[in-house]
């Protein structure tokens, strides 16, 4: 048995017969049996980079704060966590007009009723529900961390860079409450008055790109997360429903998760659980 604690599960070496079996020298063979061992710490060193003034004018400049640090947390999560998405799309045209009818209650208390303070009601109910999706892997003691509260990072689109801050208790607080902290957070990120606590401690990410555009894509999950949901911009589609098609709201969800703790049908479940309390908000109370 070959043990790969990067990885947290060892893999079988019933593999072995069926390379001894196969018509390789001996010096292969040696190669191949040798054991192997894998570090976490150990950051793999940058390429040198060519000249590229060679080839026409270049600029320079240095990396700012967010970016240097978005490249190392990003940059780690991408060479530790083996990552799968999984996508849907969830009908949201009745709830799109519930939305556009209690805007102005969030309005008169401060905030804006998006998209998001919707799905992060919605996410907090979901990881309830599955809790994997809610926990952090500890590959030193071989244990899963499940977190009995519900911090939800929120991306936001800065002139510095992208900036997660985390709205905390969301299972605790009510869409219109959500609405008000989620845009007065958001107007702080721009302001540049976040603070190091504003963005740690989060538990699962939420990264809505639909005021941009696009009709997916895949987010990577933010280490020692284990998932994040995607949101893209929501359109006019047909859907065949009761014999004849009819003009849907359809919004492409995308959820990233941690293979090492989530399995592809968790990860389908999961994601098809938001998208019909998205559709069917009563399934909140349930």
């Amino acid at each position: 048995m070959l043990d790969l604690p990067m990885f947290g599960l060892p893999i079988i070496a019933t593999l072995v017969p069926s390379i001894r079996s196969l018509p390789l020298p001996a010096s292969s063979m040696s190669f191949l049996m040798m054991p192997i061992t894998l570090s976490m710490s150990a950051a793999p060193a940058a390429a040198p980079l060519p000249d590229f003034s060679k080839w026409g004018p270049v600029q320079r400049e240095k990396m700012s704060n967010v970016r240097r640090a978005t490249a190392r947390s990003l940059g780690q999560s991408w060479s530790v966590i083996p990552m799968v998405t999984q996508f849907d799309k969830a009908d949201i045209t009745e709830l799109e007009q519930l939305r556009k009818q209690y805007g102005p209650r969030a309005e008169a208390a401060g905030g804006k009723l998006t998209p998001t303070a919707i799905i992060l009601k919605v996410a907090a109910v979901a990881l309830k529900r599955f809790p994997k999706f809610n926990a952090s892997i500890d590959l030193a003691n071989e244990e899963i961390v499940y977190k009995h509260y519900v911090h939800v990072g929120v991306a936001v689109d800065t002139d510095r860079g992208l900036l997660v801050p985390v709205i905390r208790n969301v299972d605790q607080k009510n869409v219109i409450a959500l609405a008000v902290e989620l845009t007065a957070l958001a107007q702080k990120a721009r302001d540049r008055k976040l603070g190091l606590e504003d963005m740690q401690g989060a538990s699962f990410t939420i990264s809505n790109l639909g005021g941009i555009g696009g009709t997916g894509f895949t987010p990577l999950v933010n280490g020692p997360e284990v998932a994040i949901l995607g949101v893209s911009r929501g359109n006019t589609e047909p859907v065949y429903i009761d014999g004849q098609f009819q003009p849907r709201m359809m919004m492409p969800l995308s959820l990233t998760y941690d293979h090492r703790l989530i399995d592809g049908a968790d990860g389908a479940r999961f994601l098809r659980w938001v998208c019909e309390a998205l559709e069917k908000p009563f399934l909140l109370m349930l």
